[in-house]
C-alpha cells in the first residue's frame, strides 16, 4: 500500500490467514479506508461503446478507435493513455473480425504480461511484488479448473502471439491461477458487470462473512470504505462471496473458489441460517432427507439456471411447495425471474418479483449492502416508469443512504442519484 501506515492501513501477518491488512487509526462507518488503482484492468466487451476503455467513464458521443472501430474513448487523451494496452488487441481484432473472442480473463492476463515486460525493461532488477506475491494455489486445482486454464492459455497464444512474448507454460499457468483467485469484477452501483481488474493491495484483505469494509469502484479505481466502525489494530475484512446464502453454502463456495472455509462469527453461530432456510408452514413437515434433497436441488438449480422465464416459474412452483418466499433459494430464483422480466419488458412482472425480494434482502444482508442498494435502485426506477413515483422515491432514498456509505458522498453515482431524487419530488 502506498505510503504504508501513513494512511491508517498496514500489511501484517494475520494468524492462520497469511498476509492481511489492519488499521492504525479509527474509521467510522462510511469513512474511506484506502484507494487502490488497478495494476491492470480491462473493460467488458459487452460495454464497448457505452464506457471509455481507458477511464471507464459512461457518456454519450464516445470517439471510436480509427483502426479497429471497436474501442471507444472520451477524447484523444484517453485514447493515448490506453494505447499501450489497446495495441495488444487492435490489429488482432481487425484480423479476426467477428472471430476475435478471447475471454475477459485472457484479455486481462495479456495486459498483465505486457505490463510486467514494461516494468522489467525499465528496471531488470525490479521484483514485481504486486503480482508475484498473489496466491495461485496451483497445487489445489482440480482437473476441471486445470482444463479451463489450459483452454485460456491456448486462447492467449492464438489471439496474442504476434504482440506478446510469453513466459514459460508453468509461469502462464501461475498467472491465470493468480487472476482467478485474486481478480475483481468491476461493477457499477446496480452491480452490473463493467469489466475485470487486478488490485494487489485490495487482494491482501482477508475474507469474513461479517465484513467491516466494502469495495466499490470509481471508474476502474477501487475504493474501500468502512461499513462498521474499525478500531486501531483491527484487521480489515471484506467478503469474497455473496452473503445471502446459509453457512454451508457460503463455505462450499469459498472452498471451491478460494480453497478455505470461514470461521468468522457468522459462520460459528449460523445466526441467520434459520431465517435463510425458512420453510412453509405445512401440516406435515418434510422429512430431513426430503429437505436435504430440496436444499441440494435449490443449490444446483441456481448454478445451472439460464435466462428462460418458464424455467424460473417451474422452479419457483416446485420449491414454493416447501420453501417460504423468503427462503434464499426462492429469493435467488425470483431475482433471476425479475431480470428475465426486465429483458422481456414485462415491467409489471418484474415489479411483482422485486416486491417479494426487497424486504427479505433488507433483513438478510448486512446494513450497508450493495445487493440491497441494487434492488432498491432497480425497483425504485421501475416504480417511477410505472407511474408510481412516491413508491419509487422511497426506494431511491433508501438506496442513497447505502450508497453514501459504500461509495462516498462525492461519488458520481451518488450525485446523479440525488439529482434523480430531486426531479421526482
Amino acid at each position: 500500500i502506498e505510503e504504508e501506515g501513513k494512511g491508517g492501513v498496514d500489511r501484517f501477518d494475520s494468524p492462520g490467514k497469511g498476509r492481511g491488512l489492519r488499521v492504525t487509526k479509527r474509521f467510522k462507518v462510511g469513512d474511506l479506508v484506502f484507494v487502490s488503482p488497478a495494476y491492470s484492468y480491462v473493460l467488458s466487451a459487452n460495454e464497448r461503446g457505452f464506457y471509455c476503455e481507458f477511464c471507464f467513464a459512461r457518456k454519450e458521443g464516445l470517439a471510436k478507435c480509427g483502426k479497429c472501430k471497436r474501442a471507444f474513448y472520451c477524447n484523444v487523451g484517453c485514447q493515448k493513455g490506453d494505447w499501450a494496452m489497446h495495441k495488444l488487441e487492435c490489429s488482432s481484432m481487425c484480423a479476426y473480425g467477428e472471430n476475435w473472442c478471447p475471454s475477459e480473463t485472457v484479455r486481462l492476463v495479456a495486459r498483465i504480461i505486457a505490463k510486467q515486460k514494461t516494468q522489467k525493461e525499465r528496471d531488470p532488477s525490479e521484483k514485481l511484488l504486486q503480482v508475484e506475491e498473489l496466491e495461485a494455489h496451483l497445487d489445489k486445482m482440480d482437473n476441471e479448473k486445470h482444463e479451463m486454464n489450459e483452454t485460456d492459455i491456448a486462447a492467449l497464444h492464438h489471439f496474442y502471439s504476434k504482440h506478446l512474448e510469453f513466459p514459460d507454460h508453468n509461469s502462464l499457468l501461475t498467472i491465470f491461477c493468480q487472476v482467478n483467485c485474486n481478480g475483481f469484477t468491476v461493477e457499477d452501483e446496480e452491480l452490473s458487470h463493467l469489466g475485470s481488474a487486478v488490485y494487489p493491495d485490495v487482494a491482501l484483505m482477508n475474507h469474513s462473512c461479517c465484513p467491516n469494509v466494502l469495495v466499490t469502484y470509481k471508474g476502474h479505481v477501487a475504493e474501500v470504505r468502512a461499513v462498521q466502525q474499525i478500531n486501531p489494530g483491527d484487521e480489515v475484512y471484506t467478503s469474497y462471496i455473496d452473503l445471502l446464502y446459509p453457512t454451508e453454502d457460503r463455505n462450499v463456495r469459498l472452498k471451491d473458489a478460494y480453497y478455505f472455509t470461514c470461521d468468522c462469527k457468522e459462520c460459528a453461530t449460523k445466526a441467520k441460517d434459520k431465517a435463510k432456510m425458512k420453510l412453509r408452514k405445512l401440516s406435515e413437515p418434510p422429512a430431513p432427507e426430503e429437505l436435504r434433497k430440496m436444499f441440494l436441488y435449490g443449490r444446483s438449480i441456481i448454478e445451472d439456471f439460464r435466462r428462460l422465464l418458464t424455467m424460473c416459474e417451474l422452479s419457483l412452483d416446485k420449491m414454493g411447495a416447501v420453501f417460504d418466499d423468503a427462503n434464499v433459494y426462492m429469493l435467488h430464483m425470483m431475482y433471476q425471474s425479475m431480470g428475465v422480466c426486465l429483458a422481456l419488458e414485462d415491467w409489471d412482472g418484474a415489479a411483482s418479483y422485486g416486491e417479494k425480494i426487497i424486504k427479505p434482502y433488507s433483513t438478510l444482508y448486512p446494513a450497508y449492502s450493495l445487493n440491497v442498494a441494487s434492488i432498491c435502485l432497480k425497483l425504485g426506477r421501475l416504480y417511477t416508469a410505472l407511474d408510481r413515483p412516491s413508491q419509487g422515491l422511497r426506494l431511491l432514498k433508501k438506496a442513497l443512504v447505502i450508497l453514501e456509505v459504500t461509495h462516498g458522498k462525492d461519488h458520481n453515482c451518488v450525485t446523479d442519484l440525488k439529482k434523480e431524487i430531486v426531479q421526482l419530488k
